[in-house]
Order: structure tokens, then sequence, then C-alpha cells
């Protein structure tokens, strides 16, 4: 297996000290993995799709002007 570095604020790490019952490796590794599943799901579902850039775009400024109506 191979080993990672990673650099954390020190909030962060300080909130992780206090709870040395966990694996915490294991709990990146496990987020890692989840990450890693969504980003292949969603490149199977775009690998299909033919919307372009420019439809996803115009497609997302219609929904952000629909939501901006809504909290008026």
């Amino acid at each position: 297996m191979t080993n990672m570095t990673l650099s954390i604020p020190e909030q962060l790490h300080k909130k992780i000290k206090l709870h040395t019952e966990l694996k915490w490796s294991d709990i990146a590794r496990q987020a890692f993995e989840t990450k890693l599943n969504e980003l292949e799901f969603m490149e199977n579902v775009l690998r299909n799709s033919k919307l372009t850039e420019e439809d996803a775009e115009e497609i997302g400024h219609k929904i952000k002007a629909e939501i901006r109506k809504r909290f008026k």
C-alpha cells in the first residue's frame, strides 16, 4: 500500500487529536474512495451526454435565475 502525506489546518488537527479512538487513515481512505466513485459515476453519465458545455452553462443560468425569483 502506498503512503500519502496531507496538510490540514491546525484547528482541524486539534479536533482530530481529541478522537484517538478513530482510525483517521481509514476515514480518509473511505472519503477518497467515495469521491472517486462519485467522479466515475459522473464521468459515465457525461460520456453519453449530447449536451455541450455551452448548453450546460445556459441551463445552469436559467436554474439560478428561477431560484433567485423564488427567494425575492
